[in-house]
């Protein structure tokens, strides 16, 4: 198979159309259309059925256009991999963070990215997850941490590799905390709540679980930054969730006590990349160790 019929294919498959993809690489349509002829041929199945001017990918070409995707983001990937080897350069990871993720998870699933043979180079970008999602698209992103999948209704070819997940815990203030006259979780229907943005996975969890047991509660606030969220927790304002790999750092602070666990509650965490097998080394790393240093970190919480 030619590589050069595939990435022009690879290249309508993604404009939509012969004439936008020629303006993008600055090839005519009728040398595209030519080029996929061949590549259909040497395949011996039609990757596109035409209606008119219309291209339609077939369930061949869906498969085709996959396996393209995979390739030439290996080939960017090997590109960068050996320009910069013989100049002892590190090793560039730019991976985007969900804006919902707690940042102390964040750091603790990336970390062992800095361990790897060799010197890292890593580049962090925090935004909303379809905004990451696009630049991991346009491969300006090796890897993007979120909470959720790649989400439903997105046009972007990625995939979503689960790291581990986490149950969630309530913390407050030891003297918010000492006015409580019920067990928990009844408690939390006593206390102002602070709850993470609509956006967030535990978010959507908690609203299930707090209906499932029936708890009309009180949000005082609504946060998109979890350190926020804590920052308000820590002075007072209202009891607050946190995943619970992480609960011990936070009741490091004496400040604060433990209410108590959602029971049946947990968070997933993924690794999104356009590519289904992952290759690069620091992604490795962090698929690596990511799961038991969530299920470590719950143990000893």
């Amino acid at each position: 198979m030619n590589l050069k019929h595939l990435y022009y294919f690879w290249k309508v498959a993604r404009h939509g159309g012969v004439v936008r993809a020629g303006e993008a690489i600055h090839i005519t349509p009728q040398t595209l259309s030519g080029q996929i002829r061949l590549l259909e041929e040497s395949l011996g199945t039609p990757l596109f059925s035409r209606k008119g001017r219309t291209l339609t990918l077939t369930a061949a070409g869906r498969l085709a256009v996959d396996y393209a995707e995979e390739i030439f983001a290996l080939d960017a990937e090997l590109e960068r991999t050996i320009r910069d080897f013989p100049k002892g350069r590190p090793t560039e990871f730019r991976v985007g963070v969900s804006d919902a993720l707690p940042k102390t998870l964040a750091y603790r699933l990336l970390r062992p990215a800095m361990d790897i043979d060799g010197p890292v180079r890593l580049v962090c970008r925090e935004w909303q997850l379809d905004r990451l999602l696009a630049d991991l698209a346009l491969h300006r992103l090796d890897l993007v941490i979120s909470d959720s999948p790649v989400p439903a209704g997105v046009e972007v070819r990625a995939y979503g590799h689960r790291l581990g997940g986490s149950g969630v815990a309530f913390l407050a203030r030891s003297e918010l905390a000492a006015r409580v006259r019920t067990p928990f979780p009844d408690c939390l229907a006593e206390l102002p709540l602070l709850m993470p943005g609509e956006d967030s996975a535990m978010r959507r969890r908690l609203d299930e679980w707090l209906d499932r047991k029936r708890l009309r509660v009180s949000v005082v606030g609504e946060f998109d930054d979890h350190a926020l969220l804590a920052a308000f927790g820590r002075e007072g304002v209202g009891a607050f969730p946190v995943a619970s790999a992480l609960a011990d750092d936070y009741l490091a602070d004496s400040r604060l006590t433990l209410l108590g666990r959602a029971d049946r509650v947990s968070i997933d965490y993924f690794a999104i990349s356009v590519q289904r097998r992952l290759t690069h080394p620091c992604v490795l790393a962090i698929t690596a160790t990511a799961d038991a240093s969530l299920r470590r970190a719950a143990e000893e919480d």
